[in-house]
């Protein structure tokens, strides 16, 4: 199949144009733009008398933050997902590892997985591919399919789309032109800004401020890392974690990645005993997708991440070891 985004789009929309039956799967630890693109599509195919079910492996419950954008009820729980689904369209998901107990369901699939995304690492692990590594989220994808679709975008659609295009462009600070334009259009539907973006980027719980003092507490700044451009990492274990939602979680990130002293910023986030999920951001100079590659995970130059089992020290001591490999 070839891999030209306008060929694929319209392949994916005719396939879509038949089905009757689709699920839409998301990344492990959703954020607004792999679960606002998939319930997007969701919602229009739902109009169309599709049978529809939008889904993620983990965690448990679905972000209190993200709730607001399910306007149709289209969340299940993932045991509620098909063994082996009639068609499968997979949101910002670079590889079948990323939907954690769902993946399987991408070689059980009956039918066609199309797969649609913006991450330059994207494993193509599905039969036909929407891929796009220069959108800043995969929400404008999402937006292009729908367009081929002739679906008109209307304010519950259009704020499921924002809410990716908002979060995943850091408030827009990464956003282009084009980007821009489709805020317009977006906005112009009647969608609110800011009350889909203060509990997405601006609302914690009051929980939240503990768990953020216990965890900065202990972060660590090391200048001589990554060719001495610098690393700060902190630490979330289960017990600081213990109380709050995962959004706030992950949220620590944009926390650390402050740190003017480093061009890298890591924070490991206790899943079980001894497993991490690990968030990297770089200010402009190191591509921490290829450090996140050499340590078994992907993502996008400044924006990547990856999953690990050991202790905490151990962690760190490869993903040192990982930022002194990349650029050496």
């Amino acid at each position: 199949m070839a891999d030209d985004l306008s060929t694929t789009i319209a392949e994916a929309a005719r396939l879509l144009a038949g089905a009757r039956d689709v699920t839409l799967l998301s990344h492990i630890n959703p954020d607004a733009d792999t679960l606002g693109s998939a319930l997007a599509v969701g919602l229009a195919l739902q109009r169309r008398g599709v049978a529809v079910r939008v889904a993620f492996g983990d965690p448990e419950a679905v972000p209190e933050s993200l709730k607001a954008l399910d306007t149709a009820g289209l969340l299940v729980h993932r045991d509620e997902v098909p063994q082996a689904p009639e068609f499968l369209v997979v949101m910002d998901t670079g590889s079948v590892q990323r939907l954690g107990p769902l993946g399987d369901r991408v070689a059980n699939c009956r039918g066609p997985v199309v797969v649609v995304d913006h991450h330059v690492s994207n494993t193509r692990y599905g039969t036909l591919h929407c891929i796009d590594a220069q959108a800043e989220a995969t929400a404008l994808i999402a937006l292009k399919l729908l367009d081929e679709m002739d679906v008109e975008i209307d304010e519950p659609i259009a704020r499921c789309l924002y809410a990716g295009l908002v979060t995943d462009t850091g408030g827009f600070r990464k956003a282009g032109p084009e980007a821009h334009k489709i805020a317009a259009r977006l906005l112009e539907t009647g969608v609110d800004a800011y009350a889909v973006t203060r509990p997405l980027m601006d609302a914690h719980p009051f929980a939240y401020l503990g768990m953020l003092s216990r965890v900065l507490a202990k972060a660590e700044l090391d200048p001589k890392a990554a060719h001495g451009l610098g690393l700060a990492h902190a630490v979330v274990s289960l017990d600081d974690a213990r109380g709050v939602r995962s959004e706030e979680v992950e949220s620590v990130i944009d926390v650390v990645r402050s740190t003017s002293e480093a061009e890298v910023a890591a924070v490991l986030k206790e899943l079980r005993p001894g497993f991490w999920s690990v968030s990297l951001r770089a200010v402009s100079r190191v591509d921490v997708r290829e450090v996140a590659q050499v340590l078994g995970g992907g993502g996008h130059r400044l924006a990547a991440g990856f999953t690990f089992d050991g202790a905490a020290e151990q962690v760190v001591a490869a993903l040192k070891g990982a930022l002194d490999r990349v650029g050496s």
